[in-house]
């Protein structure tokens, strides 16, 4: 290669090049599709309606990642950066269809809502992409650590439910007339746990004695191993993958025209900030590794392309999307930093985002397999909080310790005790059942009171050094 190329738009031989975007999608593949998996169980969605979701989140992870690392004028960091739906805006889309569902909407109308709020927050984004290096100041690691902490700790009960085989209690008809909740009898069945164990110590020792490639596909491996075992004792459901199509389109609005919910959008505009904060910490980081300038213009290509690619997701059936800290990592132990890995990747999820048959294969896995991997997955989202927190000066400054503790207290609030809020006028309801989004006020706040604003070069500097941390 002459010297004269950027490492960042090298041209690789099309052989090599297919084999490292396929290398991408595979790190990135079970994180991409928890999320439709976590939305559709909740909603309690069909298997065609699950297909569904998992196939537009593959198409629309494609397009974001087009959008991100090949770029258009303005948008897109054009870096390897491969796109996936954030973990952050789980938890308050399940708040967005536990309400739409308690009003008496069906699991496809509290989809609706999540995608209003979605492009509703996805064009706040665009709109917000050059203010944000304004706003990173009040985001320092001691406050993105603690959210992303409180986001981990928020997905553990997915997790724990999917262990268990999904939720304790049903719905069933009460003696007395009407629905109700009650105790799930299959919930906590030895052999759904012991299936998650297996899986669980799949991961584990993968990632111990594996090298290399294996080692960052564990979490895959493991669910793959828990399928193969759930088919040979006959706990595998394949009616779907049976009459699923082989080829099919996404196209925009499947589902139907999205609906528009001012609370819910609003919570998902505050997801959007903490997302692109977090990004902005990966781009910087990825900028060292790979030798490229990231200055203002081109931070805000690729903030502008976290918010084009959340609305992306909204119109084609999917939820906001955020690059991949796996595969920021994977840049550093491959050593190729040429974004043309990251387009031969977007092209692979292009790709199976036209196979419903595939799909159909990834629904019908037992939510119990997928218990072992979540415990891991989503641990790693709040290790990852940890990690960032571990750059955080805690010795010298106490304050510090006051802004977690109770960033981490105030996020605990709905997970411990649901229903506190119940007594709040309705339209702030769903608001408040964010976890995520209460730590984000508070820490924000407190952060301020107690440490003021840093200045942008010292900023700067913090966040290439959380990043670093939450991708060692």
């Amino acid at each position: 290669m002459s010297s004269s190329v950027d490492p960042v738009n090298e041209m690789i031989p099309p052989t090599r090049l297919a084999a490292l975007g396929l290398q991408h999608v595979l790190v990135m593949y079970a994180g991409a599709i928890a999320v439709p998996l976590i939305i559709a169980g909740a909603l309690g969605l069909t298997p065609e309606q699950r297909t569904l979701l998992i196939n537009a989140d593959l198409f629309a992870c494609g397009l974001a990642t087009l959008v991100q690392a090949y770029g258009f004028p303005g948008v897109g960091i054009r870096m390897p950066v491969m796109m996936g739906v954030t973990f952050a805006s789980v938890a308050p889309m399940l708040a967005m269809g536990g309400a739409s569902k308690a009003a008496g909407m069906s699991g496809v109308d509290a989809l609706l809502t999540i995608y209003g709020s979605v492009i509703f927050a996805g064009v706040f984004a665009v709109l917000a992409a050059p203010l944000i290096s304004r706003l990173l100041r009040f985001f320092p690691p001691v406050v993105t650590g603690t959210i992303i902490t409180v986001i981990g700790i928020s997905l553990m009960r997915i997790g724990i439910g999917w262990a268990g085989g999904g939720f304790a209690t049903i719905k069933k008809p009460l003696v007395e007339g009407g629905v109700g909740d009650v105790p799930n009898p299959a919930f906590g069945a030895l052999d759904n746990l012991a299936i998650a164990l297996a899986v669980l110590v799949v991961v584990v020792l993968v990632a111990k004695y594996a090298k290399g490639f294996l080692s960052n596909i564990a979490v895959l491996l493991g669910i793959v191993f828990g399928g193969v075992l759930a088919a040979l004792l006959g706990k595998m459901n394949f009616a779907g993958v049976a009459a699923a199509p082989w080829l099919d389109i996404i196209y925009p609005f499947q589902f139907g025209m999205p609906k528009f919910d001012l609370s819910a959008a609003l919570t998902m505009c505050v997801v959007m900030i903490v997302v692109m904060v977090e990004s902005t910490g990966m781009f910087l980081a990825l900028g060292e590794m790979t030798g490229k300038k990231v200055g203002t213009a081109e931070l805000s290509a690729g903030l502008r392309a976290d918010g084009v690619g959340t609305v992306l997701g909204g119109i084609f059936n999917t939820f906001p999307y955020t690059s991949f800290s796996q595969n920021v990592g994977l840049v550093g132990v491959t050593g190729v930093k040429s974004r043309w890995v990251a387009i031969a990747g977007a092209v692979v999820l292009l790709i199976l985002g036209f196979i419903p048959k595939l799909a159909a294969v990834v629904g019908s896995i037992p939510v119990y397999v997928l218990g072992g991997s979540g415990l891991v997955m989503f641990g790693m989202v709040a290790a990852t909080g940890i990690r960032i927190l571990s750059v955080v000066d805690f010795k010298n400054s106490r304050n510090n310790l006051f802004v977690v503790a109770i960033g981490i207290g105030v996020g605990m609030l709905t997970l411990i005790a649901p229903n506190i809020f119940d007594q709040l006028p309705k339209y702030l309801k769903p608001m408040m059942d964010s976890g995520i989004l209460l730590t984000t006020i508070v820490t924000v706040i407190l952060n301020a009171f107690f440490n003021g604003a840093a200045d942008d070069s010292a900023m700067r500097e913090e966040i290439i050094k959380a990043a670093h941390q939450a991708e060692a």
